[in-house]
């Protein structure tokens, strides 16, 4: 047995040491290979960025001053700002000749142990060279030729002049490259008035500047800051007293307006879709002649701009996005924090119900246009939701519940399908949940970190599609600087929902259009249009409204908001509707109407038995038209049972009872039947239109009185039906005197 475990823990060291070989055999090759490689020190010491964007007519969008940038020299720069990158980016900058050996190495034997190239392991000058010179790609190839020139980086310039260049290149978001339009944007100040806390806060966004954005994710950038703030600690740059005391105080940003419009959104948008589809920052992008051709439709985003524009948004936060049916592309994206918008998710509301309730829901089977629920009080758990204004309507068809957005359906619908399932529909319209993300509470957009505009409003694009979804996308083709095609945009259609389901939900939203939450839509005439509003908010007010609406050739979604979270007093069937109703009205359409697939049919249905009992049953050919109604139905969910309410008569409920010379007649009277009534064969009244007991008193004329009560339809050639009551009346005789016989 000793021998065994001998032999194969000899055999694992061989095969350790063969591998430790051939990876350094490769490495050196490598790297001997890619040590010719030159470097370009205009992309080191320039902060001049230009990139060529296109709109769908190749006209350029952007040509000059693509980003902001302002170069500051590195004595300019305050020490506890150097301190603070230094810290918490590379500890050991001023020590080692550009690569650390023992990171390189922890990272390499975590990487291997996970098969992955997770840890990277870079020092300040490795991430300068991979933001001016290499692409983002994780591959062994790219980290050897990183290693490469980051020797001939620190062999050309100083320790001082590579942190230089690196605080002048770096991203921190928000269209700002490099801490001089870092400190300007954030905190309207030039990088050397930079204070600790602003310093730390910098420091620590570079790793993601999304995830740690201090407007988007304050609680997120606090975290990080204090981290900053405890390594400089660790380090000894600052004492423990200034570390808890900096710790305590809040963020503060005084962002600079001026400085954020200096890019137009929609081509920002570009350039960071553009960033992820070549794997190289934007630097390296403008520094190779990349031309990037967007969807952006000039008439369209000029109607956007001016329909945002001319909205009162009475001083909030507003964005508006406009998604191409059929290319699935970006054609307009504008709004005065319009970029920030597109990367924040916020809490969207009832604008949810469709994607994950209702469209699931027909999808399933499980209901129907018409399906009624019953909307009252209801609590699941803890969980004890409200309809706007505390009102309930009893038994109401879902159409009409997603028009005029009543909660307690929603939550009832969700719970017929199941949370997973409607999770499930919502994540392949490109929503993404949290784990956390598992309450009835999604019924009503209740989602830990919500969702972005234009993931909401591409999803609904979903519908127009017949149930076709496919990610939406601002950049069309990019071309390299001889003008050769290195991408092109090639959108991949999944098939979410069945056509008859997605034109089922299409038609619900287009009666949302016409009389419920969006009815500021109602007189647009040119095109069909559905429309979904929803508003998040609190007793004290609004957080966010949005109207997210769709015709046969696009969808635009509008929100408004704060993205500081301070309240407004907008809600979604106001101000984003009107929005989008100047925007619809002054784009001409290119198709007018729908198409209604072949799975999608027509049936008249019976009004009483859906009235009365809350059922959809097919209405008798003989039934009157005012007692049915023609509604959409999925070939797989359309009734089949027909309704006997015009076919056959029930009997009269009814009863006689004499008094005096009087009789009273009870009818139990049915709305659709009409009674006939007479006395003596003659008529004396008719009663229709009711659903109550009627009492009626009928004068006794005779000794012995026939009253009749005949029962029909109100339609030609209706069944009929009679009941009859003989009543002797003895008080209208008597005797005259000396004769024994009575007389009237």
């Amino acid at each position: 047995m000793k021998k065994i475990v001998k032999i194969c823990l000899i055999t694992i060291s061989l095969l350790i040491i063969g591998l430790v070989c051939f990876v350094g055999t490769y490495f050196l090759a490598e790297y001997l290979k890619f040590s010719k490689l030159s470097l370009n020190t205009d992309a080191l010491t320039s902060p001049a960025l230009n990139i060529e964007v296109y709109d769908s007519d190749n006209n350029i969008i952007e040509e000059e001053n693509t980003f902001n940038g302002a170069y500051i020299t590195i004595d300019k720069i305050p020490e506890h700002t150097k301190d603070a990158f230094i810290s918490i980016e590379d500890k050991d900058f001023y020590k080692h000749n550009g690569i650390n050996k023992k990171r390189i190495l922890k990272a390499m034997y975590n990487n291997l142990k996970s098969f992955s190239l997770k840890e990277g392991a870079s020092t300040i000058s490795q991430q300068l060279i991979k933001n001016t010179h290499l692409s983002s790609e994780k591959t062994f190839e790219r980290k050897i030729k990183e290693i490469a020139l980051t020797r001939k980086l620190e062999k050309a310039f100083s320790k001082d002049k590579i942190l230089e260049c690196y605080l002048n290149v770096i991203y921190f978001g928000n269209n700002c490259y490099g801490i001089e339009s870092a400190s300007n944007f954030y905190f309207n100040k030039n990088a050397e008035d930079l204070s600790l806390s602003e310093s730390c806060l910098l420091a620590g966004m570079i790793k993601s500047p999304n995830k740690y954005s201090p407007i988007n994710h304050i609680e997120n950038a606090t975290k990080r800051r204090n981290l900053v703030l405890e390594e400089l600690e660790k380090d000894g740059k600052i004492d423990t007293s200034v570390m808890l005391n900096t710790e305590s105080t809040p963020i503060k940003l005084d962002i600079n307006k001026e400085a954020e419009n200096k890019l137009n959104s929609y081509s920002q948008a570009s350039i960071d879709e553009a960033m992820k589809i070549l794997k190289l920052p934007a630097k390296q992008i403008a520094i190779g002649g990349y031309k990037i051709h967007t969807y952006q439709n000039k008439e369209q985003q000029e109607t956007l701009n001016s329909s945002l524009a001319s909205t009162n948004f009475q001083g909030n936060d507003y964005a508006g996005i406009v998604i191409d049916n059929s290319s699935h592309g970006v054609t307009a994206y504008n709004g005065n924090s319009a970029y920030k918008i597109l990367e924040a998710k916020r809490q969207v509301g009832s604008c949810i119900k469709p994607v994950l309730v209702y469209a699931p829901a027909l999808n399933e089977n499980v209901i129907t246009e018409e399906t009624e629920v019953n909307d009252e009080k209801i609590t699941i758990g803890s969980y004890s939701p409200q309809n706007v204004g505390g009102k309930y309507h009893g038994y109401i068809t879902v159409s009409d519940a997603v028009k005029n957005s009543v909660n307690t359906v929603a939550i009832k619908v969700l719970s017929y399908i199941g949370i997973d399932t409607g999770k499930m529909y919502a994540e392949r319209m490109g929503f993404t949940f949290d784990e956390k993300d598992d309450s009835y509470a999604l019924a009503l957009g209740g989602m830990t970190y919500g969702e972005n505009l234009k993931t909401l409003t591409n999803s609904y694009t979903t519908f127009a599609n017949a149930g076709n979804y496919a990610d939406a996308k601002f950049v069309s083709y990019i071309l390299d600087k001889n003008n050769h095609l290195v991408y092109k945009h090639e959108p991949r259609e999944k098939q979410v929902l069945r056509s008859d389901s997605a034109y089922l939900m299409t038609d619900i939203l287009k009666k949302t259009a016409k009389d419920g939450t969006a009815k500021k839509l109602a007189d647009i005439t040119k095109t069909e249009v559905a429309s979904k509003t929803g508003t998040v908010g609190k007793k004290s007010g609004n957080l966010d409204a949005y109207n997210i609406s769709y015709t046969p050739d696009y969808a635009i979604g509008v929100w408004c908001g704060n993205l500081d979270n301070t309240l407004i007093s907008i809600n979604g069937g106001n101000e984003p509707t009107q929005a989008v109703k100047k925007f619809i009205e002054n784009t001409p359409p290119r198709k007018t109407k729908f198409e209604i697939p072949s799975l999608v049919t027509e049936a008249k249905i019976d009004l009483i038995e859906k009235e009365e009992n809350h059922r959809i049953m097919l209405a008798s050919p003989d039934a009157p038209e005012r007692y049915t109604k023609t509604a959409l139905f999925s070939r797989f969910n359309t009734p089949s049972e027909v309704s006997n309410n015009f076919v056959s008569l029930n009997d009269i409920n009814a009863t006689c009872k004499k008094e005096k010379d009087n009789c009273t007649l009870s009818i139990k009277t049915e709305r659709h039947i009409i009674y006939d009534i007479y006395l003596n064969g003659e008529y004396y009244r008719t009663l229709k239109d009711k659903n109550i007991t009627e009492n009626i008193t009928l004068p006794l004329k005779k000794e012995e009185n026939e009253i009749t009560i005949k029962a029909r339809f109100n339609m030609e050639n209706s069944p009929t039906k009679e009941k009859t009551f003989t009543i002797a009346n003895k008080n209208a005789w008597h005797k005259e005197k000396n004769d024994d016989r009575w007389y009237i």
